[in-house]
């Protein structure tokens, strides 16, 4: 290496060994009869995973910023509130928070519900009425918004105090100093975090099959109780997700390396 190269500007080797393995083991699934068939079912769950792992993250990063604004607030019973929320997310495990959310905060929430609209005349409401598919996407946001207000928080404090003390002599009110000065250099910061938490979604996406829910990992479960065959079900699932991970991944480092050209120019 060149003492001016940078990690990044190697030539990626292990990319090319990667997509010749992938394409190598696609091959001999396709060529494969038994491979061929689980791969067929597999491939029905990728649809559940992609829309659970978008779903929950989208809704974590929301959460997320929230809480880290509320972090950052001067009102101390705020910033007191969301450290709670953060520290206990953080310290439950996600397939037990799962379980949690599933079967003890999606029936109270119904029972509060009914506690609260009774008296109005509406109809009672039923856990039951509450699908397994949302509350699985509920508890991973839940899970997820605690990381992530961590990461949005740092890449706030990031920002140098002196650019934001210049916008307050411009003028800007705190919406237009956050939505046009802080935001926009904090994104830059704390997309490389953003995008290992949007690839590590994906994969604990794999969790909700705790629940039932038909995705990839659940298929995964059911067609290998039934043909018996889990060298190959596993084997084909396990590509699955490296596949849809591996390729999350080139396109992020694509965004950072796009983010990282503008900032530099």
């Amino acid at each position: 290496m060149t003492p001016n190269a940078k990690p990044e500007d190697d030539f990626p080797w292990w990319l090319l060994l990667v997509i010749g393995v992938g394409l190598y083991l696609f091959y001999e699934v396709l060529a494969d009869a038994d491979y061929a068939a689980v791969l067929s079912t597999l491939s029905k769950g990728i649809v559940i995973t992609v829309m659970v792992t978008l779903v929950a993250y989208a809704s974590a990063c929301v959460i997320g910023l929230l809480l880290a604004l509320g972090c950052l607030s001067r009102f101390i019973v705020i910033r007191q509130v969301c450290r709670l929320y953060i520290e206990v997310m953080r310290g439950v495990p996600i397939i037990v928070l799962l379980l949690y959310v599933a079967f003890v905060l999606a029936p109270a929430t119904v029972i509060a519900w009914n506690w609260v609209t009774g008296p109005l005349g509406f109809e009672p409401a039923r856990a039951r009425d509450i699908p397994l598919l949302w509350r699985a996407v509920a508890a991973l946001a839940l899970a997820y918004s605690a990381f992530l207000a961590e990461v949005f928080r740092a890449g706030l404090q990031a920002v140098d105090k002196g650019q934001i003390e210049a916008a307050k002599a411009l003028g800007l009110s705190g919406w237009q100093r956050f939505r046009h000065i802080v935001f926009p250099q904090a994104f830059r910061l704390i997309l490389p975090p953003l995008g290992n938490d949007f690839v590590a979604m994906v994969k604990d996406s794999s969790l909700v099959s705790v629940l039932g829910v038909g995705d990839i990992t659940q298929l995964a479960k059911v067609t290998a109780a039934g043909n018996f065959k889990y060298f190959e079900t596993y084997n084909v699932a396990a590509l699955i997700y490296l596949t849809i991970t591996i390729g999350l991944s080139l396109v992020l480092r694509r965004v950072e390396a796009r983010l990282r050209d503008r900032t530099e120019r």
